[in-house]
């Protein structure tokens, strides 16, 4: 399993800036007609994805973590609400190609986040740097088996 060391690496987080990314292209485009409360809102639900994601990267327990991915993920929710509601308006048949985009961008990310959310709660790590009971005594356990193989192979070699 990869680690990252920058919240900036993870994929889901690139992938959440791609659709912060066509948000802002989308509501850029002159003659858009959204008002102005609907842009606000796709703006900062598109935005609240990606520092979600590292914010939750960025503290130190995994209830925490994983917090900040539920988030994360409802905010993508709250992004495909959104374009669901607007995407068959006449006024935005222009827009079709990008609303598109950006739906398939925050099914993306909530894909991820829900992956991600599933291997921090299956796995042993409770927080960035502390592993659980359970995985301190299966490292222990996979150590003493490594060296007792070590010690079995050095006794049979002489």
């Amino acid at each position: 399993m990869a680690k990252y060391e920058k919240f900036e690496d993870l994929p889901v987080w690139q992938e959440a800036a791609r659709l912060y990314n066509r948000v802002l292209d989308l509501l850029e485009e002159p003659g858009v007609p959204l008002t102005p409360s609907f842009r606000n809102q796709l703006d900062r639900a598109a935005l609240s994805v990606s520092n979600n994601i590292a914010e939750g990267f960025e503290r130190v327990t995994t209830n925490e973590l994983r917090s900040f991915l539920a988030i994360a993920r409802g905010s993508g929710g709250e992004v495909r609400s959104m374009i669901a509601v607007v995407k068959d308006r006449p006024k935005l048949s222009r827009s079709v190609q990008q609303l598109q985009q950006i739906r398939a961008l925050a099914e993306s990310c909530a894909k991820q986040l829900t992956a991600w959310t599933r291997s921090v709660e299956s796995g042993p790590v409770q927080g960035k740097r502390h592993l659980t009971a359970t995985a301190n005594t299966a490292a222990a356990n996979s150590a003493a088996a490594n060296s007792a193989a070590a010690n079995s192979a050095a006794a049979n070699s002489q």
